[in-house]
């Protein structure tokens, strides 16, 4: 069984930093990308960042300039770097794997427990 744990979120002050992180564990051979979603109150979930196991990214336009998405494929693991935060990124970030090769030749997309970020003002 595969599973994602993420860490690192909690309470910050506007214009300050967070990172986030996000392991997988269990039978793995492969991971293709990974990525960070949020959702906030009363919004549907979105794509904040992506990375492919190549290293090639891709950012929500709201994001750009501030967050940075970073990974070690050797360990599984998924980062997030998010700098100037706002209020308004604010909610539960959730870390995405997706077409996850298993020894049994599965193809699996995994879904971490989230992990909240709150950003005062």
């Amino acid at each position: 069984q595969v599973q994602l744990v993420e860490s690192g979120g909690g309470l910050v002050q506007a214009g300050g930093s967070l990172r986030l992180s996000c392991a997988a564990f269990g039978s793995i051979f492969s991971i293709n990308a990974m990525g960070w979603y949020r959702q906030a109150p009363g919004n549907q979930r979105e794509l904040v960042a992506g990375i492919t196991s190549g290293g090639s990214t891709n950012y929500v336009d709201s994001v750009k300039g501030r967050f940075t998405i970073s990974r070690d494929n050797a360990k599984n693991t998924v980062y997030l770097q998010m700098n100037s935060l706002k209020p308004e990124d604010t909610g539960v970030y959730y870390c995405n794997a997706d077409r996850v090769l298993t020894p049994t030749f599965e193809y699996l997309e995994i879904w971490g427990q989230g992990t909240l970020v709150t950003v005062s003002s």
